[in-house]
């Protein structure tokens, strides 16, 4: 079962939720039923192919490399 990323249409907050279906987790922080998935960014091995990889170290939820500025990897080139 996979762990998708959501965001809280009511008071902002981000939070994980392990998913059996299809139906929409209400927000742990306030209750409300006014959530929505996020896209999130897999970017957890670099090089691959290339006799390994390198890992990621994770920035609070937003993914990324370690050498990603704000989660983004397109700042650090990977």
């Amino acid at each position: 079962m996979p762990i998708y990323e959501y965001a809280c249409d009511k008071c902002g907050k981000e939070f994980e939720e392990l998913v059996f279906d299809d139906s929409t987790p209400p927000c742990p922080h306030c209750g409300s039923s006014q959530t929505h998935k996020l896209m999130s960014c897999c970017c957890c091995v670099h090089g691959a192919g290339q006799g390994g990889g390198e890992s990621c170290a994770s920035s609070g939820g937003g993914g990324g490399c370690a050498g990603c500025s704000g989660g983004n990897c397109a700042s650090c080139g990977h």
